[in-house]
């Protein structure tokens, strides 16, 4: 007798973001549980904050290198072994964390838990790619991006809840842990929609709308057709621009809180989650709002350079209002509101939208990696300052970059969502 057929699940793409943005989840959880823990791991191992910027600048320094290098591999290895594969070595590099004793031990497991995080961003990508027509890719990938910003938010309350009952040490071990039953359920339910048993022939189609889904996986694009690329220097210096102010949100905002406004650890358990929330708020609204611009009629390049707009403008008036504000409740609500407008800019979508699907692994990687770069000079800098200044100067910087990297991508893409043919997309 012939097994029956899988039932079919409808809007399976929702719950594949879904699943995507539990990764990012993960990603964020483990990379923040660091900062959560910052202020009680240097009061009781005596660590100074240049030690601390120089335990971040060492998770950056393999993420950058491992950003450009996983970018590609998830061009060659494709969604489903990328996301296995890394997500159990940053879940495993997580747990090590809870032997470490100096800052050297520290800065060691940063080093690992940074060669493989940032797979999750070009893999992410790559199956939004695959999962999404075009027009519901910004949308897509702001859904899976809010994931970062959830995990983030998360830390706090989880991980102080942790540290306060059962030692810092332990939250390292359970956020690592939660990692290792993803990959378990993702091996099970992830495939792509050409072989999916659970997808319907109307949603396949909708996917699949404008694409050959008999055709065989096309091959990597050259590094040298990518680098002649515009849009690839478009999405290179959004995140060049962007990323430094998100490393920054991430690893410093607890810090800022307690430092500069007071709280302690059970406040951050109770409040520092706020802007966090604000953050996937605001990967959720980058993404939400063009596409119902577009199902009013707008263009998918006008609705998204409209928000990236008004983000833009947004950011200079909030960050000098946090480096002003000297009471807690006001500097909370406008890290909130920067953090959310930070979000909403999406450069992370970028590359879904501009560039053709065989060379967004590698695109993304590529992006990452340079915004790495100049986050392993900003945590210093930021360091440099924080401890002989303030954090004024730094919010003063950071006011800028957004509009700084809108000219760029103005001036180097043409449309956004409407890519060239790869012979004509060339500078």
């Amino acid at each position: 007798m012939a097994p029956s057929p899988a039932k079919k699940i409808p809007g399976l793409r929702w719950y594949i973001v879904g699943m995507l943005a539990v990764a990012s989840e993960l990603n964020y959880l483990d990379r923040q549980a660091l900062s959560v823990l910052a202020q009680t791991i240097q009061d009781e191992l005596g660590f100074t904050t240049m030690e601390y910027s120089y335990i971040t600048s060492a998770f950056l320094m393999s993420y950058t290198v491992m950003y450009l290098v996983s970018g590609r591999l998830v061009d060659w290895l494709g969604s489903r072994k990328s996301f296995s594969i890394f997500v159990t070595g940053w879940s495993l590099s997580t747990m090590l964390h809870f032997f470490a004793r100096t800052p050297f031990q520290f800065a060691s497991c940063r080093f690992l838990l940074g060669a493989t995080e940032p797979a999750n961003f070009p893999a992410g990508v790559k199956a939004v790619s695959e999962w999404f027509p075009m027009r519901e890719r910004a949308l897509a990938v702001g859904l899976f991006n809010a994931g970062t910003a959830i995990g983030a938010g998360l830390a706090a309350p989880l991980v102080s809840f942790i540290a306060l009952t059962l030692g810092w040490r332990w939250a390292f071990v359970v956020t690592g842990g939660l990692g290792l039953i993803w990959v378990i359920v993702w091996r099970r339910v992830y495939y792509t929609p050409k072989d999916h048993p659970r997808l319907s022939d109307a949603e396949r189609t909708l996917i699949l709308d404008g694409r050959d889904a008999d055709k065989p996986a096309e091959p990597m694009m050259p590094w040298k057709e990518i680098l002649r690329s515009r849009a690839t220097w478009a999405c290179v210096l959004a995140r060049m621009l962007t990323d430094p102010v998100t490393y920054f949100f991430v690893f410093w905002t607890p810090k800022y809180l307690q430092q500069e406004q007071g709280f302690n650890l059970a406040d951050i358990g109770k409040f520092s989650w706020i802007p966090f929330v604000a953050l996937a708020l605001g990967n959720v609204f980058g993404g939400l709002v063009p596409n119902r611009l577009v199902r009013y009629g707008w263009s998918v390049n006008r609705a998204r350079k409209s928000v990236m707009l008004l983000a833009s403008l947004a950011m200079p008036v909030l960050c000098f209002s946090i480096a002003q504000s000297q009471i807690p409740a006001l500097a909370l609500t406008y890290m909130s509101l920067a953090m959310f407008f930070h979000a909403a800019w999406a450069n992370m979508t970028l590359p879904a939208e501009v560039l053709p699907t065989r060379a967004i692994g590698s695109v993304t990687g590529l992006a990452g990696a340079m915004g790495g770069v100049v986050g392993i000079f900003t945590q210093t800098g930021i360091g440099w300052t924080v401890e002989n200044i303030s954090f004024g100067p730094v919010f003063a910087v950071a006011a800028f970059l957004h509009l700084t990297a809108f000219a760029a991508v103005s001036l180097l893409v043409g449309k956004i969502g409407q890519r060239a043919p790869e012979a004509a997309a060339h500078a």
